[in-house]
């Protein structure tokens, strides 16, 4: 088995199982086996690949739980009028910024103080360098329109 890291741009609208259910398959009767109906999540359109499976929309959908879709995914705003380069810049703010968030708590745990101090070191010198990207960041993205 190999493990993967995923990361990619989806758009993705509040429904429910049961509106997404009659609104990918509207000519089939509701399946009791598939879950609660009323099952929070999210509709995700993939837009970067995969034939669309659905006429009105330009990438593949499917359906999501809104937890495991929330604990998965960073938003990253309105971006849809902004060219892919710019928002695929965007995304990577959120993301370090979530790491940055993510290392700076690990680096007040007693897992941290129970490293090494050549380990500890390295850890803060990792969250300078991503703290002074992340100033990079912004300033480009200060420069979108």
């Amino acid at each position: 088995m190999k493990f993967f890291i995923g990361s990619k741009i989806v758009l993705a609208i509040a429904m429910t199982r049961a509106a997404f259910v009659a609104y990918r398959y509207p000519d089939q009767p509701p399946n009791p086996d598939a879950g609660s109906p009323d099952d929070a999540g999210y509709l995700v359109e993939y837009t970067d690949g995969g034939a669309p499976n659905h006429p009105d929309h330009a990438g593949y959908i499917s359906w999501c739980p809104k937890d495991q879709f929330e604990s998965q995914n960073l938003l990253i705003g309105d971006v849809g009028h902004l060219p892919p380069h710019q928002q695929r810049v965007i995304a990577e703010r959120e993301q370090l910024a979530d790491r940055i968030q993510k290392l700076e708590a690990f680096l007040h745990t007693d897992l941290y103080a129970s490293l090494p101090d050549d380990e500890q070191q390295l850890l803060k010198m990792q969250a300078d360098a991503m703290v002074l990207y992340l100033g990079i960041i912004n300033t480009l993205t200060s420069k979108f329109a």
